[in-house]
């Protein structure tokens, strides 16, 4: 994939907790899944205020220790979206990324969503960690079941995405067209920064945005992967912050992608997506998590998006 997105985890609301001490965090989860009654509170405090990296390492040791996994043990303590969500924060990234893919492609009709969502926004890195933990996990190649299960335009541009390994054009080439393979091959071959004079070039001589024309000249899931990967070319954060938005608005919040985006961005840009979030829509990402989640799926929530903003 071509699509060089810089990350650095200093935007995150999650670091590694300083003077960490993983057997302490063992014994302290021991305790409030063996005993009488889940101690959520404890479960939340622990997992949601260690690094990924850290709870790998507390994810071990307590297997050593009690001779089974930390998952499957949260698994049979708890339930529905906070289950989910805690078993997302005790999971690898890039086998996270993998296994989201997996449902997504693998359920009754494939939640196009999901993927234009992860395939848009992850870095280099990040897509080479999902496709080794994709073939780990199933022994086939992602590529090989992308291929299988998304067909037309979108399928074309998912699979350019999901490719490693792609010479980048020069800056300046190919005029544009309003055919789908153009606007495929320019978007989804680019690197960042080009892809970003490329979206200042192209306003200036068409007098309209790249999103714009996108919108106007494409239908369906073809459109929505394009704008997507525009939009995290000008800004993930802002995607980001627009996808919460648009996942807790209106009837019922959609808990899979409030989950997915606060797990997958805590260290990385969680702090900028809240910033977004509240110059966007005039209030506080934690205020409206407040108002929006309940119980211990948003007290998990809401530890993982960092104070009030």
């Amino acid at each position: 994939m071509s699509l060089y997105f810089h990350q650095s985890n200093t935007r995150g609301s999650v670091k590694d907790k300083a003077n960490f001490k993983v057997d302490e965090d063992v014994s302290a989860l021991r305790k409030a899944i063996e005993g009488i009654g889940t101690t959520e509170k404890t479960i939340i405090e622990v997992l949601t205020q260690r690094s990924n990296a850290q709870r790998q390492l507390i994810a071990k040791a307590y297997e050593k220790a009690t001779g089974r996994t930390l998952v499957a043990d949260l698994e049979g303590d708890t339930h529905g979206d906070f289950e989910d969500l805690l078993v997302a924060l005790v999971t690898p990234p890039g086998v996270y990324d993998c296994r989201e893919v997996i449902k997504a492609i693998k359920g009754a009709g494939t939640t196009e969503s999901t993927l234009t969502e992860i395939f848009a926004s992850r870095s280099n890195k990040q897509m080479k960690a999902m496709s080794e933990a994709y073939l780990a996990e199933t022994g086939r190649s992602m590529i090989y079941d992308l291929k299988s299960e998304v067909s037309g335009d979108y399928g074309k541009a998912l699979l350019i995405l999901a490719e490693v390994v792609y010479a980048l054009y020069e800056a300046g080439e190919n005029k544009w067209g309003t055919d789908e393979d153009k606007f495929i091959d320019i978007l989804c071959h680019r690197s960042i920064p080009q892809l970003r004079q490329t979206l200042i070039e192209y306003k200036n001589i068409c007098k309209k945005t790249l999103q714009e024309s996108i919108e106007s000249e494409m239908s369906g899931n073809l459109e929505k992967l394009l704008v997507a990967v525009v939009k995290c070319v000008k800004s993930t954060p802002v995607y980001f912050a627009e996808r919460l938005y648009e996942s807790m608005k209106g009837l019922g919040t959609t808990e899979s992608v409030v989950t997915r985006i606060l797990v997958c961005r805590s260290e990385i840009d969680l702090m900028d997506i809240r910033a977004e979030y509240k110059k966007l829509y005039g209030c506080s990402l934690y205020s409206y998590l407040e108002s929006d989640v309940s119980g211990s799926y948003g007290n998990a929530l809401k530890h993982l998006c960092g104070q009030d903003d």
